[in-house]
């Protein structure tokens, strides 16, 4: 990925958190000399290894899987928010519109999961986490037993031992600062959460004495 040095993001916290927020990723593979993808939801294991595990799971009729035995690494893509800036918000009116984004490129080797039970154990955390913001949640032992086995069956979970990290956080850090606060400013007064979460971002990477107020305190993402 592209990312000038002032974009670069390498706190794992960090990129982490994004991986965690925005954790419908797309998996990059290749056949036969063929760019393949899917999109997909991912568990972010950040005990596992130096820089954490992936999980996830797709489609045995998915042949996106049949890659992994030759591929060195793969590629799994986390978008997180973005929003387009004009540039009428600068104070330089010889300037260019731009998009500020957050993304994370992560890199690894995968390894497809053969046993049983540890592929209920990966659906059921893939359902809890997905379940966990509804009041009554639905369990993977409702329907335990043949149809359950049957769809397990027909699925492949695998995990990605994650071996590097890209993290580009585009949140106008090169221009002057004067400007950046009136971007950031102008997005929080967005009824969009989406351009309020990139002023959070932006907020975030301002000098100390150029945070805006209104109890939006600086924090990590």
């Amino acid at each position: 990925m592209y990312t000038p040095k002032h974009f670069r993001e390498e706190d794992l916290p960090t990129l982490h958190a994004l991986m965690q927020d925005y954790n419908f990723a797309i998996l990059v593979t290749q056949q036969n000399g063929i760019p393949q993808a899917s999109h997909l939801p991912f568990i972010v294991d950040r005990e596992r290894g130096q820089y954490g595990t992936l999980l996830a799971h797709m489609a045995r009729a998915n042949t996106e899987w049949r890659a992994f035995a030759t591929m060195p690494e793969v590629l799994v893509i986390f978008q997180g928010p973005h929003t387009y800036v004009t540039p009428s918000w600068y104070e330089e009116r010889l300037s260019v519109p731009t998009w500020n984004y957050a993304a994370v490129h992560v890199y690894g080797k995968p390894r497809i999961i053969e046993d049983t039970q540890e592929m209920y154990a990966l659906m059921e955390k893939l359902i809890q986490q997905s379940e966990a913001r509804f009041e009554e949640q639905w369990q993977l032992d409702d329907i335990r037993g043949d149809y359950s086995d049957k769809l397990i069956r027909g699925t492949v979970g695998f995990e990605i031992e994650i071996t590097r990290l890209e993290g580009k956080y585009k949140l106008s850090q090169n221009r002057p600062v004067v400007d950046r606060v009136h971007v950031a400013e102008r997005l929080r007064q967005s009824a969009d959460a989406v351009d309020v979460e990139i002023a959070r971002l932006m907020q975030i990477r301002l000098p100390e004495d150029e945070t805006m107020g209104n109890g939006n305190e600086r924090k990590q993402s």
